[in-house]
This record gives C-alpha cells, sequence and structure tokens, in this order.
C-alpha cells in the first residue's frame, strides 16, 4: 500500500499524465542531471515506493517532472509518515522489535542505543568476578550465533541487547574458577558476535572494539579455539575495509593459535590470509593458503562445519574462496566458487548472495565486459533491503565503482546514490 500523497503516487501521476513511459521519463531525468546515465528501474522502484527517493535527488527530480522542490519533499515525507501508520499496526512484541531497528537504522553505521555501555561493562568486568544464569546465557549465545535467517542485523543486535544486560551483571558477581571460565568464553562469543554484526553493518571501529573485549574474554578463559576464532572474524574487518597487510597480521596470530587441529577457526584463518595476500599481489602465499583452506576444510566434521557464525560450513568455504579468486585474477576458478556456493545457500541469505553477486561483476570486469559488470553489481545493489546496504556489500559495489568509467560508472553510481 502507498500513501495517496506520497512520491510514488506523485511521479507515476505525472508520467501517466504526460503520456510518457519509464523510458522516456528515464531520459528526461538524464536531462535534468546534465546528461549522465539514469537506470528506468530506480523510476519503478520509486513509483512502487520500494524505495523513496534520497535528498541528493530531490532537485533533479523536480526538474524532469516540473515540480518545485518542496513538493517533492513533502510527498516522501508523506510516503514515510503513511509507513509509519502501517507499522502501528504490529503485535506489541513486533512493534517494540520494528522501533529498535528503525532506531538503529537512523543513527546509520553507528551503535545502538545501550550497545557501547554494554560493552565497556563487559570490558571492565573481565578482571573482576561474576554470576548469573549461566546455563541461560550458554543457550542464548547458541541461540544468536546462528546468522541473521533474513532477519535486518540491527534487529538482530536488538533482540541481543537484553541478554549482553545480563551478561554484564553476571560478569559483575563471583563464581567458582570453572564458572568464571564457562563465562568469560561465553563472554567472548557474545561480544564477537556483536563484532560481526558491526562489521557488516559497516562500523569498522565500534567492531574492532567489540573484538578486542572478545580477544580479551577469551584470552581470560585460556581457550584457544576461542581466541583463534575471535582473531580470525578480527582480522576480516580490515581485509573487507582497505587494509589488507593488517588483515594478514591478525590472521598470522589466528592461524599460530589454531595449530594444526581441524577446526572452524583454522579454516576460517586460512581463507582470510589467502584473501589478505591475494589483496596484497602475494599470488603464491595466497594460493598455499587457498590449498590449506581447502585441506583444513576437508577435514572438518560435526560442529565444526555448521552453519553458524562460528562454524565453518562448505557454503561459507566456497564464498571466502571466490573472494580470493577473484582478487588473484583466476575468474573461472572464482565463478567455479560462486556456483559451488550458491547451490549451498538458502533463501534468506541476503547479504551471502550480494556478496557472490559484487565477486561476480568484479570477475566480469577484469574479463573485460565492463557493461555487464556495471548492471550485475548494479542491480545486486538495488534490489538489497535499506539495512544491507550501507555496510559490507557497499565497500564491495564501491570498490568496483572506483575501478569503472563513463557509462557504466554512471550506471552504478546511480545505484548506490538510488
Amino acid at each position: 500500500m502507498m500513501s495517496p500523497e506520497g512520491i510514488g503516487h506523485l511521479l507515476r501521476t505525472i508520467r501517466v499524465e504526460a503520456g510518457r513511459t519509464r523510458q522516456e521519463q528515464a531520459l528526461l531525468v538524464e536531462d535534468a542531471q546534465g546528461s549522465r546515465f539514469f537506470d528506468p528501474d530506480n523510476l519503478k522502484r520509486w513509483e512502487t515506493e520500494r524505495r523513496l527517493p534520497t535528498p541528493v535527488w530531490h532537485e533533479v527530480i523536480a526538474r524532469a517532472y516540473g515540480v518545485t522542490v518542496g513538493e517533492v519533499r513533502r510527498a516522501v515525507v508523506a510516503s514515510r509518515h503513511y509507513r509509519r501508520q502501517g507499522s502501528e499496526e504490529l503485535s506489541d512484541v513486533d512493534r517494540r522489535r520494528f522501533m529498535g531497528a528503525a532506531a538503529a537504522a537512523a543513527v546509520g553505521t553507528t551503535a545502538l542505543p545501550g550497545m557501547t555501555q554494554a560493552r565497556e561493562a563487559i570490558d571492565g568486568a573481565l578482571g573482576g568476578a561474576g554470576d548469573g544464569d549461566l546455563t541461560y546465557l550458554d543457550a542464548a549465545f547458541e541461540r544468536h550465533r546462528g546468522g541473521y535467517h533474513g532477519r535486518a542485523p540491527e534487529a538482530v543486535l536488538a533482540e541481543m541487547q537484553s541478554d549482553l544486560d545480563l551478561l554484564r551483571q553476571a560478569l559483575g558477581r563471583p563464581h567458582t574458577a570453572g564458572e568464571r571460565a564457562d563465562l568469560v568464553r561465553t563472554a567472548a562469543g557474545m561480544a564477537g558476535l556483536v563484532a560481526i554484526i558491526q562489521h557488516d553493518r559497516g562500523d569498522q571501529p565500534d567492531a574492532v572494539r567489540w573484538f578486542t573485549t572478545a580477544e580479551r574474554a577469551a584470552r581470560e578463559s585460556g581457550d584457544t579455539r576461542v581466541t583463534a576464532w575471535v582473531l580470525a572474524r578480527h582480522a576480516m574487518v580490515p581485509l573487507n575495509y582497505g587494509a589488507p597487510g593488517a588483515a594478514a597480521a591478525l590472521a598470522a596470530r589466528a592461524r599460530q593459535e589454531a595449530g594444526s587441529s581441524a577446526t572452524a577457526a583454522a579454516a576460517l584463518a586460512a581463507a582470510v590470509t589467502a584473501r589478505a595476500l591475494a589483496a596484497l599481489g602475494d599470488k603464491t602465499g595466497a594460493r598455499a593458503a587457498v590449498r590449506d583452506a581447502r585441506t583444513i576444510a576437508d577435514r572438518l566434521d560435526g560442529p565444526e562445519t555448521a552453519d553458524t557464525w562460528v562454524g565453518y560450513p562448505m557454503q561459507k568455504h566456497y564464498v571466502h574462496l571466490s573472494q580470493a579468486y577473484t582478487l588473484l585474477g583466476d575468474s573461472s576458478s572464482a565463478y567455479a566458487a560462486q556456483s559451488d556456493a550458491r547451490a549451498l545457500t538458502s533463501s534468506p541469505s541476503v547479504m551471502t548472495r550480494a556478496l557472490l553477486t559484487m565477486d561476480m561483476a568484479a570477475c566480469l570486469k577484469a574479463d573485460g565486459d565492463v557493461g555487464m559488470a556495471a548492471s550485475t553489481a548494479a542491480e545486486a545493489f538495488a534490489e538489497l533491503p535499506d539495512s544491507y546496504r550501507t555496510g559490507l556489500v557497499r565497500s564491495r559495489a564501491t570498490a568496483l565503482h572506483r575501478q569503472l568509467s563513463g557509462r557504466p560508472r554512471d550506471q552504478l553510481g546511480q545505484a548506490l546514490t538510488a
């Protein structure tokens, strides 16, 4: 349902009354922005209000449709208000969840309210003692580590908030040595999960802070496997945001902690090493790390292969190989890894599918099919829910955008700013 006073109704009414197709209207938008390419699919998204035009488009729309900027802005506000009214029909529980996610989205990539305080309290308590329902907290970690399952990152963080508060309280009360070790191990896991989500949202500083807290907890617990997992996941922050050297150093530490055992952490550390070295141009080292990752992955079984944030399932393995081969310039191997990963990816895995498509687009560009690369990336990004458009996937799309020029660059740029 759309607002009768909203932007979708306004744009469609003006276009239809003028007897123009979306293709024809798109040409007017191109003229209004100095002949830069404009994707007609953006008009469909605006007219159906699957997307609302951001402020950067308001003046362009006004010129292309013969209305004032004020009219455009009022229509966008009406659409947003109509959406909010619809949300009031949610149940009390759903309403609280919705508002928690909306509040997080409103501040972009900053942490949810209370998240920073929770991390600081946990971090400050790691040298002391604790109590609390250890059985519950262990079960809570098991529940949260399962991944997004189609949920927005902000919604997952909101669901974790009360358990983080309980963990903070538990860390402040006395326990036996064994109970304390179990509790700080759980703290390491919970802090690591928050760090992963913040990484995916694009909040690099907060992700690093949570991973630092997670490492402190893991080391206090004395569990080298958990420490290796935290370090390997931490390495993905600099890896995915332009600092492969730092990623390689963290991954090396993770591999040292993991030792020779076949664990999910060891496989992840090898895969991250491969990607980091490939990004650094060390093709020999990267291919050796790929072989190590393959060898370890083949040896994994049981809980180590679980499709969670702490496991290393074959689907995740192929996702890492896709990126490693893409960075190595080995398109044929990258395409094969992407195909294998998609075959093992469940439909709600929004981010995984988008990342694989961005790898495919990068391979197409490397193979010389620049137009197809741009359209593939633009279409994938445009189809993303809003909650997935500010972090890791945007980073990949932006990296490709910087490598393009002319019409392909404009096409992908339109998707990134829509």
